[in-house]
This record gives C-alpha cells, structure tokens and sequence, in this order.
C-alpha cells in the first residue's frame, strides 16, 4: 500500500497486494462535487486483468464512506468473524479476517449500477495492524485533501 502526492493535484492511493506482485488497487481523480459528494477513479489489475471505473460517488449518507469501513477494519486489529462490506455504485469492498492478522480485501467494479454488463474483482492481502491503519489513513487524506 502506497499514497503518493496526498493532498495535490496527482493524488492517488494504490493499494498492492502482499500476496502477488501482479495485484494492485489505484484509487485518483479525486473530486468533490459540491458540498456533499466526492468521486474518484478506481484501476483494479491482476494478472491479465485490467479495469477501470471513472466515476466513483461517496457522500455523507453511504454508511459512514470508505473512510469509516477502512478505519473500522483498522480499530478491529485482533479479527472479526465473517466478512464485512460496504459498496457504493460501481464499487464494492468486501473484507475478511484470517489467522495471523491477515486481511483479505475483495474490490468489485461495475460500470453500470442499474444493469450487469461486466464486473471485475480483485484481492489484495494486507496486515491488520499497522498496514491497515495505514490503508484507512491514506484513503482518508485522498478523500478529504482533493
């Protein structure tokens, strides 16, 4: 997990897998829309995968935002049971806890939220302490600092 140039007109998060190499989450072209809505950009690659949603929407009324579900994965350090979500539109994340405080995160894009064309997914493994926080705190920056 990598934020580059949090706060500038570049800013991106990219999220890279311990597990492979080849797997890799970009999160940039971060916009506020007014007072109550953000969009970005979101790449997901793997091997012989590549996808891109250009227009991811948050506001204040999706549950907390990705800023909230990323830093309750980073409160919950010592695990959970089951899998978490959240979803927005064309992007879904879905989280599970495994031995040795491992997180599994699913990321889901779909280009179209009122039909089914395509979708595409990738997992990205991360710690559950430290690089977690990390995780919430870049995502949190991106989002607020566009």
């Amino acid at each position: 997990m990598d934020a580059q140039d949090v706060g500038s007109a570049t800013a991106q998060v990219i999220i890279e897998s311990s597990e492979s190499a080849a797997t890799r989450v970009r999160l940039y072209d971060c916009r506020f829309l007014g007072e109550y809505e953000t969009t970005f950009a979101v790449d997901v690659h793997g091997e012989g995968l590549d996808a891109r949603v250009g227009e991811v929407s948050v506001t204040p009324w999706d549950g907390g935002g990705l800023t909230g579900f990323l830093g309750g994965l980073a409160a919950d350090f010592r695990g959970w049971a089951g899998t978490r979500s959240w979803a927005t539109g064309h992007l879904e994340l879905g989280a599970a806890f495994h031995s040795g405080g491992h997180v599994e995160l699913s990321w889901t894009l779909r280009p179209w939220v009122t039909r089914s064309v395509w979708e595409a997914s990738v997992i990205t493994w991360v710690e559950g302490g430290q690089q977690m926080a990390e995780l919430a705190a870049s995502v949190k920056d991106f989002l607020t600092h566009a």
